[in-house]
């Protein structure tokens, strides 16, 4: 399967964003016949990639980037002036399930528990009856042998599917899809975490009045205290205070070639 091609890649429109280039058009005009990473990155993956070199590495080398963030549209537009269009993994997962129904193609579940997995299945059927769906519920840990990673290639690769939906959360599941993307017979493949536990309901999502309002890490964190404090409440300042740093540093930048060229 051929990687997605330059001409492909220039159908759509990209937004250079703090080492990254982020997708910023219409889903509707990417090729996905053609072999390609889809990741997305917010306010607390940027910042935990900038301590993660692999995780960054896989961020930067996925085909489309798409700004699954409050965060990202903000500092676009703070940085460059750039309006750019969150696209969640929800949104992505929503786009390519009602392709694959128009078309009957086949889809992969890898990541969650059985119990999810059997809930996103039967959701499936009644949801999106022409698309064929397989699943499979990786070991519960921190790191996966090459035994394990042998196991999951070989299982995807059997079903061949067009969409292959990697839930193992951040970092791990976008390191994993960037590592084994050229072994994996999936022409799609999309690292999209929650989204497994959102569709199956496991784990409700903020309604749409919520996120029109940009206020959906705010449910979240109200939801999930436990989980979300840290990455809301820590990492959200972090990036804040990233973002006016590399203001400051392009302004002062910028104001020193001013000040040379009037000198000379």
């Amino acid at each position: 399967m051929a990687a997605l091609a330059l001409n492909d890649i220039f159908k759509y429109n990209t937004v250079a964003l703090l080492d990254y280039s982020i997708f910023n058009s219409s889903l509707s005009k990417v090729n996905f016949d053609a072999k390609c990473l889809i990741s997305t990155v917010n306010q607390y993956s940027y910042m935990v990639a900038e301590k993660d070199k692999d995780f960054k590495n896989a961020l930067i080398g996925s085909d489309i980037l798409l700004a699954d963030g409050v965060g990202i549209v903000a500092a676009a537009k703070m940085l460059n002036g750039d309006k750019i269009k969150k696209i969640a993994g929800a949104d992505i997962h929503r786009h390519l399930l009602q392709k694959l129904n128009q078309e009957g193609g086949r889809c992969f579940y890898l990541g969650a528990s059985e119990t999810t997995l059997a809930i996103i299945v039967k959701r499936m059927a009644k949801e999106y009856p022409k698309v064929k769906v397989a699943t499979y519920s990786p070991p519960f840990k921190a790191e996966f042998s090459t035994q394990d990673d042998k196991e999951m290639i070989s299982t995807v690769n059997k079903f061949n599917p067009h969409v292959l939906f990697v839930g193992m959360t951040a970092p791990k599941q976008e390191k994993w899809s960037f590592k084994y993307k050229d072994q994996l017979n999936a022409t799609v493949i999309c690292p999209i975490g929650a989204v497994f536990d959102f569709y199956a309901e496991t784990i409700t999502r903020p309604s749409q009045f919520w996120i029109n309002l940009g206020l959906e890490w705010a449910v979240r964190l109200v939801k999930e205290p436990k989980r979300m404090a840290k990455r809301y409440l820590y990492y959200g300042p972090a990036f804040i205070y990233e973002l006016f740093k590399v203001k400051l540093t392009t302004s002062f930048v910028k104001l020193s070639i001013n000040q040379h060229h009037a000198v000379a």
